[in-house]
């Protein structure tokens, strides 16, 4: 390269540390992947401002001349030149001071030197250079002499050749060129510059050593001190850091990676502001929260407003403290609003019955904010000679009981006679026990022996209007006392209206024309009230028997052709039933005829598919649903989201399938066999058919619209984004579906929660109907595979489904145990990657899906209860739907979780079908191979993990170090190490 006008060569960029750059980038997901900030250089060594004579060793001493000159500015400067281009044979040296490194790993020089054009100096021989060459030597201390270290690459190292991009001749102005060269790792502690000419005309202007190093820097809330970069330009420095003050640790270890431009990279582990502190200063300080606000948690949200009926005086609160007469429970979380103790009851009402009594009362006008208002009945034994009242003894009955009730009705037994009793009605809340006042109460003092009245006799209808209804009755046979007023209460159908008449007839007024009341009395005495009356329905005002008569006479003439016409019926389907043709509409009838249910019919029962469609879908007019766009492909045709619009109805969103163009017939009622099973079908957790288009090209099937599409796909969108309360909500949902699917003898065959669809308030609805058992042979789908003439999804099917095609309740049982395992994994699928037919073996030996990661034991178990093999063990779905309510309401039984190791409650042969037994395998790559890992087989052995005994060792730091980065590799291999240490019967963690 001796006349070359580029640099020598060029460092190529290091591919290894490059990628374990980039690698972690993506783990960590931080975008831009580098922190932007200003590069800094400090400097070693810089002959531009040098005062004095720079006295650089030179060798031979004709060679190098020290020079002094002026810059453009006209500063006074040192430059070092040489031009012995007439002579043959040249190598002068020059050679700097030494230069300390302070523990810099890798340093850079900056040179501007000018250089003569070769040709443009006459009469010179074929040895003139344009280069020269740039050296280092390291050395613990100042140590070189004019002739130690020899003038001589080695000792000297060569950093490169060093060639202008401008040289100049004798018509032109020397034109500057500055480069820059960089070497490392240094070791000592300082080294010496040198420069090799070997026949060049220049002149060393100036010479400037340097180093980068990342600046301190604010990263995640974390302070990461000033770092010098590492010994090769592709090096990656870790800094630790520091929280920023009012910060704590919220993931760790805290580091940044300097890398070999003095930039930032790659931040691992975060720290947030503490409780009572919030993000300032562009999320580089915690700042306290302001009084009048605050922070309940750590975190990187903002401080808030206290909430209502707090304050928060001071700064950094993390609590807002309740003010005088407010309260939090001991269960209400910090962020609550504080609430207070409710007023008192009202409205309370007695009814005494000799030695028992009955208390109603309404509730308080004032809940205090809360909805955990409860009662306290206080039963008071007065004694007027004493002017005293005590507690009554333990025989007193107050049922149900005396405190603690949420009914606003209790019954008070085994009083004493003639004796005077005082009752107080407690309204109590969360709070009450926070309050150092008594609870609010409403008082009534009876006495025993005091009976109510009993009932009003029957209710008589005097005379009657379109409008209008006048009523007398007697008074009760046993008064027990003055009668102060009667309560007639009088309703059509569910609305009720009373009213109070002092004497035993009333007038009512402002009546339906037409309309049907039912008419009850009770009378009232200080006692309290007695009982209603027996219902008594009044309508229009009563009419003669003259005027009754066409009614009458109507009456019997129908009833005389109803008992002609049965006759006749009966006749004619006894005949039919001599001739062995008993119609296939009584057929379908008599399926509807099972006490309190309705059956499911098979539309394929029917000679005329068109006829079930018609039974039990409705037709809607095509001018009433609008398509707006395609969302996906179904086996018949596209399906998309549109909007229906049914008269006298509001437009609402739907999903509509269509039936491709060039359909068969078979295809047709293949098509709306879905419909017709899916109209029969009432439930919240199963889809809803809207109609069908059927007078119309496209055919079309319109449902709910479901916004989150399919529960699979949208768990594995969302994965680790629900508490598991929320996820068993869904398996409760799904449950509470297939019982009425269940109950009402329909068994689905194909439950997979990619058949569930998912709306915006994550209810959970059954789907797809029946569809997957007409879908042709597909070879590339391997979820359905052939079997006894059949599709079977294999994977979510009973083993005697798939042996005996016996599809049962029992056999959608299985499947649900599946479905819940899906669920509990986010949708990750059955048996991973097994074939279907190892799947089978795997089942008939009584292998069973391990508990997800995470998963509650009792829900687990709830999945092995479903995969019994005896099918009449399996639970029913109103078991199921009973077990996942109970779970619900017991929150802690769900906090139970199943390690993902331990016995499942099947036999040993579980694990061994699982993972492979590591014994068996000679190398660590033929481990790798055989959980499909084989792509890190050199990861593991340039990282030395050579050995199961190494291997057995590894966390999920040495994965991800070794090149390891996606998560789902990570949990695989991991699980096979946990595996296999328990094949080696260890028990040290795995670090997930």
């Amino acid at each position: 390269h001796a006349n070359a006008r580029t640099p020598a060569h060029t460092v190529p960029l290091c591919l290894t540390e490059f990628n374990i750059a980039q690698s972690l980038s993506q783990q960590f997901s931080y975008s831009p992947r580098y922190l932007r900030t200003a590069l800094v250089k400090e400097t070693l060594m810089d002959t531009k401002w040098a005062t004095t004579e720079l006295a650089w060793t030179a060798h031979p001493e004709t060679g190098w001349e020290e020079v002094s000159g002026y810059d453009d500015a006209m500063n006074p400067i040192r430059t070092y030149q040489v031009c012995n281009v007439r002579e043959l044979n040249q190598n002068n040296w020059l050679r700097s001071d030494f230069i300390p490194r302070k523990d810099v790993l890798r340093v850079y020089v900056e040179m501007k030197f000018t250089v003569r054009d070769c040709n443009s100096i006459p009469n010179i021989p074929g040895s003139c250079k344009e280069t020269f060459n740039l050296f280092y030597y390291e050395s613990d201390s100042d140590s070189a002499t004019a002739t130690s270290p020899f003038w001589m690459e080695n000792p000297y190292v060569k950093v490169d050749t060093i060639a202008p991009d401008d040289s100049f001749s004798t018509l032109e102005e020397g034109r500057v060129n500055t480069k820059v060269r960089s070497f490392g790792p240094l070791s000592k502690a300082g080294f010496y510059l040198a420069f090799q000419d070997l026949g060049a005309c220049m002149s060393l202007i100036s010479v400037r050593v340097f180093y980068k190093k990342c600046s301190t820097t604010i990263a995640n809330f974390a302070v990461f001190p000033e770092t010098a970069t590492g010994a090769e330009a592709t090096s990656l420095v870790i800094a630790p850091g520091t929280c920023v003050p009012n910060a704590v640790e919220a993931s760790v270890p805290l580091k940044l990676y300097c890398n070999g431009d003095g930039e930032w990279m790659v931040p691992v582990g975060a720290c947030t502001c503490a409780a009572g502190f919030e993000p300032a200063m562009k999320d580089t300080q915690c700042q306290a929260c302001s009084p009048g606000t605050f922070k309940s948690k750590q975190g990187e949200g903002p401080c808030f407003p206290c909430p209502p009926n707090s304050r928060a005086t001071s700064g950094a609160a993390s609590i807002c403290s309740c003010r005088n007469g407010y309260y939090r429970s001991d269960t209400d979380s910090s962020d609550s609003p504080c609430t207070t103790v409710p007023s008192a009851p009202r409205n309370v009402i007695s009814i005494v019955n000799e030695t028992s009594l009955v208390l109603e009362w309404s509730e308080p006008r004032d809940s205090g904010s809360r909805e955990d208002t409860f009662y306290n009945v206080i039963c008071k034994k007065c004694l007027p000679e004493r002017g005293m009242c005590s507690r009554c003894d333990d025989n007193v009955d107050i049922s149900p009981r005396h405190l603690g009730l949420t009914q606003r009705r209790v019954t008070v037994r085994n009083l004493q006679a003639h004796t005077q009793y005082s009752f107080e009605i407690q309204a109590v809340n969360g709070v009450s026990n926070k309050s150092p006042y008594t609870p609010q109460f409403s008082a009534v003092n009876i006495t025993t022996n005091q009976a109510a009245p009993s009932a009003v006799p029957t209710v008589h209808l005097m005379a009657a209007s379109a409008s209008t209804m006048s009523l007398s009755w007697l008074p009760p046979e046993k008064p027990n006392g003055i009668i102060l007023d009667y309560e007639i209460k009088y309703h059509e159908k569910a609305i009720a209206h009373t009213m109070t008449a002092q004497r035993s007839n009333a007038r009512i007024e402002g009546l339906k024309a037409g309309t049907p009341y039912v008419v009850q009395v009770r009378a009232r005495t200080v006692a309290g009230y007695g009982r209603y009356s027996s219902p008594a329905d009044f309508t229009d005002p009563p009419k003669s028997w003259q005027e009754q008569l066409p009614l009458i006479v109507g009456s019997i003439t129908a009833i005389l052709v109803f008992i002609i016409a049965l006759v006749v019926i009966a006749i004619v389907c006894f005949r039919k039933q001599r001739n062995g043709s008993e119609s296939e509409y009584t057929e379908k009838l008599q399926q509807y005829i099972t006490p309190g249910m309705k059956v499911y019919i098979d539309p394929f029962t029917y000679e005329d598919p068109n006829e079930a469609v018609r039974e039990f879908a409705k037709e809607i007019d095509v001018s009433c649903v609008k398509i707006e766009e395609v969302i996906g492909a179904g086996e018949f045709g596209e399906v998309c989201r549109g909007r229906l619009k049914l008269p006298g109805r509001r437009e609402i969103i739907v999903a509509i399938k269509t039936l491709k163009v060039g359909y068969t017939d078979r295809q047709r009622r293949d098509f709306l066999s879905e419909a017709s099973i899916m109209g029969q079908f009432d439930h919240p957790n199963i889809i809803r058919l809207e109609g069908v288009v059927t007078k119309s090209r496209p055919v079309m099937i319109v449902t709910e619209f479901m916004e989150n599409g399919a529960l699979d796909s949208f768990l594995r969108l969302n994965d680790g984004q629900f508490t598991v309360i929320q996820l068993v909500g869904m398996l409760r949902g799904i449950a509470a579906g297939m019982k009425y699917l269940s109950d009402m003898n329909y068994v689905h065959r194909d439950l997979a929660a990619r058949n569930i669809l998912v709306n915006s308030n994550l209810v959970c609805k059954v789907s797809d109907f029946g569809l997957s058992r007409f879908l042709e042979d597909d070879p590339t789908d391997p979820t359905y595979t052939s079997s006894l003439g059949g599709k079977i999804p294999i994977r979510w099917t009973a083993p005697e489904a798939i042996a005996y095609r016996k599809f049962t309740s029992a056999s959608d049982v299985w499947s649900y145990g599946i479905v819940m395992w899906e669920v509990m994994s986010y949708g990750e699928r059955p048996y991973w990657d097994m074939s279907n037919q190892d799947v089978i073996n795997a089942v008939e030996q009584d292998y069973r899906l391990p508990p997800p990661m995470d998963c509650p034991t009792a829900l687990h178990q709830l999945m092995l209860d479903c995969w019994v093999k005896e099918r009449n063990l399996r639970p029913k779905f109103t078991q199921i739907v009973a077990t996942l309510d109970k779970l619900i309401r017991n929150a802690a039984s769900l906090k139970v979780v199943t390690n993902s190791t331990q016995s499942t409650g099947v036999s040993q042969p579980l694990l061994d079908r699982s993972v492979p037994d590591y014994t068996t395998f000679t190398t660590v790559g033929d481990w790798l191979d055989a959980i499909k890992m084989s792509r890190y087989r050199d990861n593991f052995i340039n990282a030395g993990f050579a050995s199961f005994d190494l291997v057995a060792q590894m966390t999920a730091e040495d994965l991800l170090r070794i090149g390891v980065t996606l998560a789902g590799h990570q949990k695989k291999i991991l699980g096979s190490i946990q595996d296999m240490r328990l094949q080696m019967n260890q028990t040290l963690p795995v670090q997930v």
